[in-house]
Parts: structure tokens; sequence; C-alpha cells
């Protein structure tokens, strides 16, 4: 579910250089490109498989980024896709001091998508790329700022390994029903990658979902109460019983009765949810959620990587294993 708020950055660019095939939503397709100015390469004509023209020097004015960074972002980005291929067709100089623009020609082997280009601006600081109206961390390994701001900041609670090597960090709203759903997918995660620690965060979305940081406070002062594994009672009985979320005193008996199945006592979890630490808790994880670009849930961050937690299971499983791959990460 997309937050409707200034913090809408990255999900077009998750989409156009994390996860290109999935289908998600209508955010999750690779962005037509850009109309090219005179001095841009034309893409090439549809395929059965895509044969790129040989890339032209005079399209190569600016020393850097260099072919081999562009490439290592795109495979760091697109290389659990097998059949995903691609060419940089130009790095060109701009009026601007040390920002070039980028044009990238993307097929599918298979030839079952239309070959497009993708064109981007890279900065003079060599970490970031602007496409559209979008930024996005670039370089050989992308996603290992956030990576390490994860490890450092994600602290709610967790299931499965200690060890923070594979961590998973589930973003959501106890009342969106896309994060309902993809709760399927984390119980499948947590038994096909038991080396992962998978964290839930939260990011309510009040303007949508008005319980949802009644809830979200709820859960916090479970954890704190009675720890990780009670918090995940809690949580599965909470989007089970989402419909009661509706109102609020539907929402009362609804998060009692999760508090109930988790073993603990009403009256505390009440009491606490109200207290002003709970509050800076709950603001502490939407400002992790804020910080490193997510605006909609569910969202799983694999190792800093964002990827829509209610992707195709399937997919989600093999980004998972080559980013833990790409990691040094063992299944």
């Amino acid at each position: 579910m997309i937050r409707p708020s200034v913090r809408f950055l990255s999900a077009a660019v998750l989409v156009a250089l994390s996860m290109p095939l999935i289908q998600v939503s209508a955010q999750t397709q690779v962005p037509a490109a850009p109309p090219q100015d005179q001095a841009a390469p034309a893409a090439p004509a549809p395929a059965a498989a895509p044969v790129f023209p040989a890339p032209d020097p005079q399209y190569f004015t600016a020393d850097k980024p260099t072919k081999e960074t562009i490439n290592a972002f795109l495979e760091s980005s697109w290389g659990y896709e097998e059949n995903r291929v691609w060419q940089v067709q130009a790095i060109l100089k701009t009026p601007v001091e040390g920002v070039s623009k980028v044009i990238v020609f993307v097929g599918d082997k298979s030839g079952k998508e239309k070959p497009s280009a993708l064109e981007f601006f890279a900065m003079a600081d060599g970490k970031h790329i602007i496409t559209g109206d979008q930024i996005v961390a670039f370089g050989e390994h992308p996603f290992a700022d956030f990576r390490a701001q994860m490890q450092q900041q994600a602290d709610g609670p967790y299931r499965g390994a200690a060890s923070k090597d594979l961590e998973l960090v589930e973003f959501a709203d106890f009342q969106c029903p896309h994060c309902k759903e993809a709760q399927a997918n984390m119980d499948k995660l947590a038994t096909d990658f038991p080396k992962a620690r998978i964290v839930f965060e939260n990011d309510p979305i009040p303007s949508l979902h008005p319980q949802a940081v009644t809830a979200a406070s709820y859960g916090v002062c479970v954890a704190k109460q009675g720890g990780s594994t009670a918090f995940f009672q809690f949580a599965a009985a909470v989007f089970d019983g989402q419909d009661g979320l509706a109102t609020p005193d539907g929402a009362t008996l609804t998060l009692n009765s999760a508090i109930t199945k988790a073993g603990l006592d009403t009256a505390k979890i009440a009491a606490c949810a109200t207290a002003p630490e709970t509050k800076a808790a709950v603001d502490a994880s939407i400002k992790l959620a804020s910080d490193v670009g997510i605006s909609q849930v569910p969202m799983l961050v694999i190792n800093g990587r964002e990827v829509p937690a209610n992707a195709p299971y399937e997919t989600l499983k093999k980004i998972v294993t080559y980013q833990a791959n790409q990691d040094g990460i063992t299944k």
C-alpha cells in the first residue's frame, strides 16, 4: 500500500533497478524510457532475443562512472534474473561538473519483453544516481550502506537467527490488507532460510488506517513485556482478525484478543501503549523507514535491498538467495 505523502521517494526506482519483472502493482513495472535527446543513441528494435548495436565511442564522453562500475551496479540489482541482459550504451558529460548521463539498453533473453532504454544521471559523489524524480544509492555495492543502517537501527522483535549476517527487515502496517497477505511469504521465508534474522518494524499509515498506530503501540508493548515469541503470536492474531480494526471498539476487542493469545495481561499492555516511550519507539521505526526511502508497505529489506514483501514467493525466495550469495552467505 502506497503512503500518500512526501515520503514517496523510491518505489519507481525500486522497480526499475531492483524488480523489473515482479507483478505486485503498477509500480513494479519497468517504466518507459524518457524521450531520447539528439545526443543519445536510439534503442534497438524488438527481437526474439535482443541483439544490441555495438556501443559507439562518441557516446562515451565522461570518465566516470566507468562501464565496470555501472555493470557491477546492475549485476547487484538485476543479477537474480537469469534472462535479464543489458548493455551500457552511453556515458555522457553534462553541463554540470561531475554529473554524467548514462544510457543502458535492457532486454530479455526469452524475447518476452520489448527491449528498452534505461536512463539515469550519475552524481559527482559516485554514490547516487537520479532517474526520473528518484534518488538511488549507486556503486558496486549499492545496498551496503542501507544494510549497515538496518543492522544498527532495526531493533524490532525478530525470529530466526541471532546473527545479522542475513537480515530480513519487514516494514508493515497492521491494518494494511497487503501486509496481511504478505505474512504467508514471511512464514515461508522463516522456514526456507533458517540462517536469516527476520525483524518486524512498524510503519503505520494513519491517514489510511486510523487504528494502525494503536496496533503498533500495542505490538511494541507486547514485545517489551513478552519478548519476540509473544510478539509474533500477537501479530499473527492481529493480522488474522484485521477486519476488526475497522472501528475503535472493534480494534480494542481485536487487540485484546491478540494479547490474550500471546499470554499477556491486557490491562498492562493497554497502559504501556499510552506511555511516551512507546510512542517514541513507534516513531523511531517510522523514521527508519523514511530514512531509507520506504514509501509503501509491506516492504522487505534484504541486507539493505528493498523488495515488496507481497511479491510472488518464488521470486522473493530467488532474490533472498541471490542477495545472500552476493554477501557471501550460504543458505
